[in-house]
């Protein structure tokens, strides 16, 4: 089931691809220099606000499996306990800045501001309320220019964070076949077609975030995807991805830009460096249309 701001800007028509010219990103230079320059303290305060909002979410789950909740009432109320203290730290810390959440409205002054934080509370709502599973995921993300400079993912259950405070060391390939991860409900035409032409291995996960780190941890070595994704889906998971050496763009090699007004952003490939050219060739020469 579509989550409730999904299927809200899928009915008013957002859910087509904003065009690239659009893009805050193209309105400014490259190299211009924002009011308020990123820090070593925004790192770490989207280190330290995704694994916070982590451990209120795994003591919000924990209450209402002991009061027998139903999973509708645990994804709404994990979402809303998220968003609202991910909401309260930033209005506090960075009162200046942008945001753009999955859960709050949409104040398109963020499309003119220096930085935007860009989050999605809790990225695998129906994982969140399938316990014990482990594969959700909080996301925070600093956007300068189009491009996230900062970022972290959480993965409460595991009690684990990655972030770009100190970038993720990426280990060793595991083999000559790839693990190629996928959804555990769908699995997308371009995930099909890089696993059958490269001999490859599926790998099933749940959230977005769980995914994109799995990559970042070796336990995977490529996430194609295309379709039903938004801005706060891939925002933090490229931030971090990228700080590891990770190939991140969309599936035709153009870059992930973000902060757009329409911020559907349905496809992506994150995958390791040695991947990144033989999979953006084969999706070229596929025919897909994503």
């Amino acid at each position: 089931m579509l989550h409730r701001r999904r299927e809200a800007l899928r009915k008013a028509g957002k859910e087509t691809e904003p065009p690239l010219s659009g893009h805050p990103a193209t309105r400014r230079s490259a190299t211009s220099v924002c009011s308020v320059p990123l820090t070593a303290e925004d790192h770490q305060l989207a280190h330290r606000l995704a694994t916070e909002t982590g451990r209120i979410l795994v003591d919000v789950r924990q209450r209402m499996i002991d009061d027998g909740a139903d999973q509708a009432t645990m994804k709404d109320t994990g979402d809303m306990s998220a968003h609202n203290f991910i909401m309260e730290t930033l209005t506090a810390e960075r009162p200046d800045d942008a945001v753009l959440s999955e859960e709050g409205a949409d104040r398109l002054e963020r499309l003119t501001a220096d930085r935007t934080w860009i989050v999605d509370p809790l990225d695998g709502t129906r994982e969140y309320s399938e316990p014990p599973r482990v594969d959700w995921a909080v996301h925070i993300a600093l956007v300068m220019n189009g491009v996230p400079v900062a970022g972290a993912v959480a993965l409460p259950a595991a009690d684990v964070t990655l972030s770009t405070v100190t970038a993720p060391e990426l280990p060793a390939a595991a083999g000559p076949r790839p693990r190629v991860i996928v959804s555990r409900t769908r699995r997308p035409p371009v995930a099909q077609m890089l696993a059958d032409e490269l001999d490859g291995e599926y790998i099933e996960m749940g959230s977005a975030g769980a995914k994109a780190m799995a990559v970042v941890r070796g336990d995977v070595d490529i996430y194609p995807h295309s379709g039903g994704q938004y801005e706060w889906d891939s925002c933090a998971p490229v931030a971090v991805a990228q700080a590891a050496g990770l190939h991140c763009s969309r599936l035709d090699g153009s870059p992930m830009l973000y902060n757009n007004e329409n911020p559907y952003l349905p496809d992506l490939l994150i995958c390791r460096p040695e991947w990144a050219e033989r999979c953006l060739q084969l999706i070229a020469e596929s025919g897909l249309e994503f």
